[in-house]
C-alpha cells in the first residue's frame, strides 16, 4: 500500500516529464530547440519532435509569407522634384538559425525593423537615380525590381528572403503640389496654345484654297457664260439678218413696233420729235416709210 503510494507520484512525474520532452511543429511554422541560448536543433517540416525536457526550450517563428509596410518617406529624384513615397514588401523567413543569430530574441518585430531601414535605403538609392516621370508613370515596374533585388542582397544576411517590393503610392509633397499643379497648368496651356495656332494655320490654309477654288470655279463659268452668250448672240443677229433678208418691210414694221413700245411707257409719256421724223411713220401710214 505504501509503495503504490509512493508509485503515484512518480509516475505523475515521469508522465509530465514525458509530455514536456514532445512538442508539435505546425506546417505553418519552423522551430529551434534552445539550450541555455544555443541553438542545438532545428525542425523544419511538421510533425512531432523530441527535445529534452527543462533544459531544452522551443523558439517558433512564422513559415508563411509576411508582409511589412513600410512608412511613407521622402525621396529626391535626378530631376530635384520631390515626392512622397509609400511601398510595402513581402518576405520569408529562409534560414531559421541565421534569422535567430541576426534578430536574437527580438523576432519578428526586430526583423521588422531592420528590413524596414535596408527598404527605405533602397527606395531612396534607386527613385534617386531616376527622374520623377519615370516613377510616376504606370510603367515602373523596372524600378520595383531594382528595388526587390538590392533588398534581397542586404537581407540575405538576416535569413529573410525578400519575395516581393511595391510602390503603393507616390505623391507630391503638399507645399509643392500648387506649385506644380500651376506648373502643369501652364504647360496645358501652352499646348493648348499651340494646338489652336496650328488649327488656325490649317483653317487659313483650307479657305485660301476654298477662296481660290471659288474664284476659278467663277471665271470658269463667266467665261463659259460668255462664249454662250456670244453664240447666242451670234444666232440672234443670223435670224434677224435672216428675218431682214427674207421681208425687209416687215422687219422694219416690227422694230418700229419694237422701238414704240420701248419709248412710249408710263413713266416717258411725253416725247419731243421734230415734224418731219420718221419715228412714226407707221403710225401717219399704213406703209411706214415706204409710202409715196
Amino acid at each position: 500500500m505504501r509503495k503504490s503510494t509512493l508509485l503515484l507520484p512518480v509516475l505523475v512525474v515521469l508522465i509530465i516529464v514525458g509530455l514536456s520532452a514532445i512538442y508539435v511543429v505546425d506546417e505553418r511554422e519552423k522551430a529551434l530547440v534552445l539550450r541555455f541560448g544555443r541553438v542545438v536543433d532545428t525542425k523544419e517540416e511538421p510533425g512531432l519532435a523530441f527535445k529534452v525536457p527543462l533544459l531544452d526550450e522551443v523558439v517558433r517563428y512564422d513559415d508563411r509569407i509576411l508582409s511589412l509596410d513600410v512608412e511613407p518617406l521622402e525621396v529626391t529624384p535626378l530631376d530635384d522634384r520631390r515626392l512622397v513615397v509609400d511601398a510595402f514588401a513581402r518576405y520569408r523567413i529562409s534560414d531559421v538559425n541565421q534569422f535567430r543569430q541576426a534578430v536574437g530574441t527580438g523576432g519578428i518585430g526586430s526583423a521588422d525593423r531592420r528590413l524596414d531601414g535596408i527598404l527605405r535605403d533602397q527606395l531612396r538609392g534607386v527613385l534617386g537615380s531616376v527622374s520623377s516621370n519615370d516613377i510616376l508613370s504606370s510603367d515602373r515596374a523596372a524600378l520595383m525590381l531594382r528595388i526587390r533585388n538590392g533588398a534581397i542582397a542586404e537581407a540575405r544576411s538576416l535569413g529573410i528572403e525578400v519575395v516581393d517590393v511595391r510602390l503603393k503610392r507616390t505623391d507630391l509633397p503638399a507645399e509643392n503640389l500648387d506649385a506644380t499643379f500651376e506648373r502643369m497648368r501652364a504647360e496645358r496651356e501652352r499646348e493648348a496654345t499651340d494646338e489652336r495656332a496650328r488649327g488656325n494655320e490649317a483653317a487659313q490654309r483650307v479657305r485660301a484654297q476654298a477662296d481660290r477654288t471659288v474664284v476659278e470655279l467663277v471665271s470658269d463659268a463667266n467665261r463659259q457664260a460668255e462664249i454662250i452668250r456670244g453664240e447666242a448672240d451670234a444666232r440672234r443677229n443670223a435670224i434677224f439678218a435672216n428675218a431682214f433678208g427674207a421681208d425687209p418691210e416687215f422687219f422694219e414694221f416690227y422694230r418700229s413696233l419694237t422701238a414704240y413700245e420701248r419709248a412710249l411707257q408710263g413713266q416717258n409719256s411725253t416725247m419731243v420729235l421734230s415734224p418731219d421724223s420718221e419715228f412714226f411713220n407707221y403710225l401717219k401710214s399704213d406703209t411706214g416709210s415706204r409710202s409715196e
